[in-house]
């Protein structure tokens, strides 16, 4: 989504929930900076790290301890969950999205919640947080801004499905060919595929220790609701965990398997090599002998050009036997 002209900057979009009414209400794009801070319901404020004024801006936010303005202007790639001051603020992992497609390619959200706001920033368009918006506005069923980020990570886990499904038929194609020819061509597609599983992988035990951690903490630490939405997230993230980490397991298994093959071509080459190699040292060494430009050599009158044939013959029928005594033809 293009950034609009607006004095609040960085605005992608803004949306107030209003709880008892069940609607979504859309903010204009020529609100103030003032309007966002006052009405009814809670507020979920989404901006773009692209446009520099963007810290200013959420340093005017209310009750924003200085660590969550942080969390919020930063460009980590590491997810992050911190509670802090009945806030919860962090780093949560994403997909990108382009304007006419969607990719694997991993992104980063930001964000900050408390009991009457939610902020949300990202350098690049995301898929999920798209996905999230166009459910709140057409059905707000999220009661107040801690429902809302598990929608968020809901949504992601969604993503994450739909993705790996997707992984799996392409490892489908590239197992059913690992087993017929040209396997060698296999290679290029399966290490991206590993490497987005690994990633993946990696990302998802982060987050998941993350929410671990915050569904173990004293009811009197962490704002209302957090635990629960902790431990459901959790179980949710586990299975697709699961499946991620299968996916990563099988993709192992078939670069192992591939390697096996080409290993075992190779060797295959060398042994050809080696015998050709073999057949051909003994009449180099006739040829080598016959071809010394030196005076008092054998055959040199009459027929021996038919000799020296009959000596490469005769060394490489030597050869030859002796290969096969010893087993290697």
């Amino acid at each position: 989504m293009n950034l609009i002209s607006t004095e609040i900057p960085g605005f992608v979009w803004a949306c107030r929930v209003i709880p008892g009414e069940n609607r979504c209400i859309r903010v204009p794009h020529d609100a103030s900076i003032n309007d966002l801070f006052t009405g009814e319901g809670w507020l979920w404020l989404h901006l773009a790290l692209s446009d520099a004024r963007v810290p200013a801006l959420i340093a005017r936010i209310p009750g924003l301890p200085a660590a969550a303005a942080t969390t919020l202007t930063s460009h980590d790639t590491q997810a992050a969950i911190t509670v802090q001051d009945d806030m919860l603020h962090g780093t949560l992992v994403d997909f990108e999205r382009t304007f006419d497609s969607v990719t694997d390619t991993i992104g980063w959200m930001h964000f900050a919640v408390t009991d009457r706001i939610i902020v949300t920033t990202r350098l690049h368009p995301l898929r999920s947080i798209d996905r999230v918006r166009a459910a709140i506005e057409k059905n707000a069923r999220c009661r107040n801004p801690i429902e809302l980020f598990e929608l968020m990570v809901v949504e992601f886990q969604r993503t994450l499905i739909s993705l790996v499904v997707e992984m799996t038929q392409e490892l489908n194609v590239i197992e059913e060919d690992v087993y017929g020819e040209a396997v060698h061509k296999l290679q290029p597609g399966l290490a991206p595929l590993r490497r987005t599983a690994v990633r993946l992988h990696r990302h998802l035990r982060t987050l998941m220790a993350l929410l671990r951690r915050a569904a173990a903490s004293d009811e009197d630490e962490v704002p209302p609701g957090v635990i629960e939405v902790a431990e459901r997230l959790y179980d949710r993230l586990d299975t697709v965990d699961r499946d991620v980490f299968a996916l990563q397991e099988r993709a192992r298994l078939l670069h192992e398997e591939i390697d096996s093959k080409l290993s075992s071509e190779t060797n295959r080459h060398l042994y050809i090599l080696s015998l050709m190699t073999a057949f051909l040292l003994p009449p180099t060494l006739v040829t080598g002998f016959f071809g010394m430009n030196t005076g008092g050599l054998p055959f040199s009158d009459g027929s021996g050009t038919v000799a020296a044939f009959a000596f490469i013959l005769a060394s490489m029928g030597l050869a030859w036997m002796i290969l096969k005594r010893i087993g290697i033809l």
